[in-house]
């Protein structure tokens, strides 16, 4: 078969084959049965494709043949390619003889694979039920991903169209785990307006500190326009970081370094004895994070917490605090989703509030629409932090902050609101250019701000109230009467018709 593989074609052959888990394993756990199959099969078809291409160059030649393929982007142990697993699919210990192929290809791929499958195990009876069941999931998995529709050779398939697969993957699982998603997604759209924001160019140093599944890395980087870009990320939940590992290798971002660790108490992207710095940070951070480690701020070594320590039960600021801390001094861009409470909250939060705003590195303020993620219903906003508004960055003459009310810019969905391009194009617009238009953006001197007492609260500062229309109430009144009149008719022709079928009224 030699017909090229659409995206839609590939997209709804994967999402087909999760019917063998639905409604018995849930969806926040069968994501990474699924993930990890399409990662296997990608892998595999490309061994495949690449032996074919040099058997057919050096005909006989094995020692040829197999010096090429040791220089693979992935070395395919013998025994442990997915077609090995479909010949097996009806061994009684087909979950194991899956573990076991895993275990190869990590052993085979340290440097790039170590640790990626250690959170799945196929052969669990507390996710994928008791022998016989887990066996005949497994087999159907095995020969779903076996269909023609899924022959993922690069002759067949473009590369692109295998990570946007995995991305679209991602988000089904996210409207279908509901909100245990927030772990691991979050909205194309919100990614790409975010990406857009914090304007990565080339050259730059891209990180998101609370990376899920890597989606809005890979969207940062898409931004860049060229290859001339280096991505970092950082995740505490070890599933999810292996699925941002994946994630890099099915869109060609195998130099992305991904980091299994806890962001705010032991941050793994250091140098020495500092936090690295990047050019672009950006992030859609666990909301109002609980427990988040305010107990070791005090003491913390890279002294990130010196604006203040947020509370022990809101960990927003600390995750707004380390991204600045990780902006490369004078030049870094940092955009970051926040709930609404970020913006007016007092106590610690309001001291390190106040302190950001009279740093000046505070750029934009701007609000969403309501229900835009499928965790929360509330309504969020974007921060935009600008370190060369710093003295000695090219922008330290700016003394304002941009608000933008774009709660309205939505179309509404079945169970979410989603932003168009156009929404998306307008807050831009608004935003490169600092416009302010009436009801929908304004450029607020710091001053103002203060006097507000460092409240950004949108509403302060952008009066979105629409008068209601006046009513006329002679043209109601004579609306009435006219009702009436027709009500009165109506009633005078129903009693005849009554009275003709002989029913008293």
């Amino acid at each position: 078969m030699t017909d090229k593989l659409t995206q839609a074609e590939v997209n709804n052959t994967v999402w087909a084959a999760c019917d063998t888990f639905r409604g018995v394993v849930d969806a926040g756990q069968y994501k990474d049965y699924i993930l990890v199959m399409l990662f296997l099969k990608y892998i595999s078809d490309l061994w495949n494709d690449h032996f074919e291409a040099y058997r057919d160059q050096f005909g006989d030649d094995e020692v040829r043949i197999r010096r090429r393929m040791e220089r693979e982007r992935f070395i395919l142990p013998k025994g442990a390619s997915f077609y090995d697993l479909h010949e097996n699919r009806n061994e009684a210990n087909i979950g194991e003889l899956i573990n076991i192929a895993l275990e190869k290809i990590e052993d085979a791929n340290r440097a790039k694979l170590e640790g990626v499958f250690r959170n799945i195990d196929f052969n669990s009876e507390a996710n994928l039920g008791r022998t016989k069941d887990r066996n005949r999931r497994l087999k159907l998995m095995l020969e779903d991903f076996n269909k023609p529709a899924l022959d993922l050779r690069p002759s067949r398939v473009k590369e692109d169209i295998i990570g946007e697969c995995y991305i679209y993957l991602i988000s089904k699982f996210a409207s279908d785990a509901g909100k245990k998603a927030g772990e691991f997604y979050t909205p194309a759209a919100v990614s790409g307006l975010l990406a857009k924001l914090a304007g990565p160019k080339p050259g730059d140093t891209i990180c998101d500190p609370a990376c899920g599944s890597g989606s809005l890395l890979i969207r940062a980087a898409e931004e860049v326009g060229s290859d001339n870009y280096a991505l970092y990320g950082q995740e505490v939940n070890g599933a999810t970081w292996a699925l941002s590992r994946m994630n890099m290798f099915l869109h060609s971002k195998d130099a992305a370094k991904i980091e299994w660790c806890d962001t705010l108490n032991s941050p793994a992207l250091v140098e020495q004895d500092h936090l690295q710095k990047f050019d672009v940070v950006v992030a859609n951070p666990p909301f109002s994070l609980d427990k988040w480690g305010a107990d070791n701020a005090e003491t913390d070594q890279f002294k990130r917490f010196w604006r203040g320590v947020p509370p022990k039960s809101k960990g927003d600021y600390a995750f707004i605090t380390h991204m600045l801390e990780i902006a490369k001094r004078q030049s870094g861009r940092v955009a970051v989703i926040v709930p609404h409470g970020v913006l007016f909250r007092g106590g610690a939060e309001g001291k390190i509030r106040k302190a950001l705003i009279e740093e000046n590195l505070l750029d934009a303020v701007i609000g969403l629409p309501a229900n835009l993620f499928t965790t929360t219903g509330i309504p969020v906003a974007v921060l935009v932090f600008d370190r060369s508004r710093e003295e000695g960055g090219v922008n330290e003459a700016r003394r304002d902050v941009l608000f933008i009310d774009a709660s309205k810019e939505f179309t509404s969905g079945k169970t979410i609101n989603v932003m168009s391009n156009d929404h998306i194009k307008k807050i831009l617009s608004t935003y490169q250019g600092r416009i302010n238009d009436e009801k929908y953006s304004l450029c607020v001197g710091l001053e103002k701000i203060s006097e507000n007492e460092f409240n950004l609260n949108i509403p302060r500062y952008i009066d979105t109230f629409e008068p209601e229309e006046e009513i006329d109430i002679v043209a109601v009144q004579k609306d009435i009467l006219r009702i009436e009149a027709d009500l009165t008719e109506v009633r005078s022709k129903m009693m005849v018709y009554l009275k003709e079928l002989g029913i008293d009224a």
